[in-house]
């Protein structure tokens, strides 16, 4: 079961208390104060792992709290610091503040650490607060409590390229062609109710990662179908992938599609508009009126966006579109070190 969006509770260790004691030993006159410190409670860590993909686990498992550190002990022994408690969660996890909203961290990369509740500190033992003018006090520090939180984890899928597209599209079919993906594959609407990520092997050496969107329709971004639950999987794509039936079965003409869609990801956040897109017409070898293919290529040239005509069932223009993006995302890639190393 896919899940990328759960609510956890979590709380770090306290600290230990500090020790109130006095030295009594054999031959020792006037033994002082010697009292320990507490140890310190244990951190909350949410950490990033790549063998992870959904946040299914904390949907069950929803509690995490952290052990308290140890009392101090006499003969200034500091007690034993709690052990911290790590959530595992997958690669590309938002942390949020359940009550104000707060992004507490983006957790991006694979071993990725992010201390959401740090332990409370130890107090200090009686032995600390010995002065020339207190030589033997009678007190001690309580340890500091924990941190208590309720968290949001959000899951936005890592992917070089997001396939987007009204339902029936294509994209399932797509993915499973030029992928090891095998998604739900049928006739009707919403088939496909959870993301679906493929690897996309290019030749021996080179290959990306691509992610099927399911649930975009007119209104996706104020919450119609399932749109507003995937929207923000195609944030984090470095190429959008947006396909278009142009078969005889569409309803609505393909530039009227491929508007409409547009316009949800602007409304959703309009920085996804200066995303490099690639324009796809589907279902080629079902189209007989090559006036709606020929339409919506010239629509989309007018755009200056890069446009491919491909049908999955026969394959054809398959592997130039593979081959296309591809070479953009190693361009992309090229850039981004360059532009670092400047």
């Amino acid at each position: 079961m896919f899940v990328d969006e759960v609510k956890i509770y979590i709380r770090s260790g306290a600290g230990g208390k500090g020790a109130i004691s006095y030295r009594r030993e054999k031959y020792v006159p006037r033994g002082g104060p010697d009292g320990g410190n507490g140890g310190r409670g244990g951190d909350v860590i949410i950490k990033a792992d790549t063998q992870l993909n959904t946040l299914l686990d904390h949907k069950y498992q929803q509690h995490y709290f952290a052990k308290v550190g140890a009392n101090g002990r006499k003969k200034l022994m500091t007690g034993a610091d709690g052990p911290d408690i790590y959530v595992m969660v997958p690669v590309g996890v938002v942390v949020k503040d359940h009550d104000t909203g707060e992004v507490y961290g983006d957790l991006v990369t694979d071993g990725q650490e992010l201390v959401v509740a740090p332990g409370g500190r130890g107090g200090k033992g009686n032995a600390f607060f010995k002065t020339p003018t207190n030589q033997t006090p009678r007190f001690a520090q309580p340890g500091e409590p924990g941190v208590e939180l309720t968290l949001d984890l959000e899951l936005k899928l890592l992917a070089d390229v997001g396939i987007i597209g009204l339902p029936n599209a294509g994209k399932s079919t797509l993915i499973s062609v030029i992928s090891s993906a095998r998604p739900k594959i049928a006739d009707y609407p919403f088939t496909t109710l959870v993301p679906n990520l493929g690897v996309v092997k290019v030749g021996p050496y080179r290959s990306f990662v691509a992610a099927d969107i399911p649930g975009l329709i007119e209104g996706a971004s104020s919450g119609s179908g399932l749109g507003s639950q995937f929207l923000r999987h195609v944030e984090r794509s470095r190429m959008l992938l947006h396909l278009v039936d142009v078969s005889d079965m569409a309803s609505e003409s393909p530039v009227e599609s491929y508007e409409t869609i547009n316009n949800e990801l602007m409304r959703h956040n309009p920085e996804l508009m200066a995303r490099e897109m690639v324009a796809v017409g589907t279902k080629i070898d079902t189209s007989t009126d090559p006036s709606r293919l020929d339409a919506f290529r010239e629509h989309c040239r007018g755009k200056g966006t890069a446009f491919f005509a491909v049908s999955s069932a026969t394959r054809e223009g398959v592997n130039a579109l593979v081959e296309f993006l591809a070479r953009r995302l190693e361009a992309s890639r090229e850039d981004e070190d360059s532009s670092g190393l400047g």
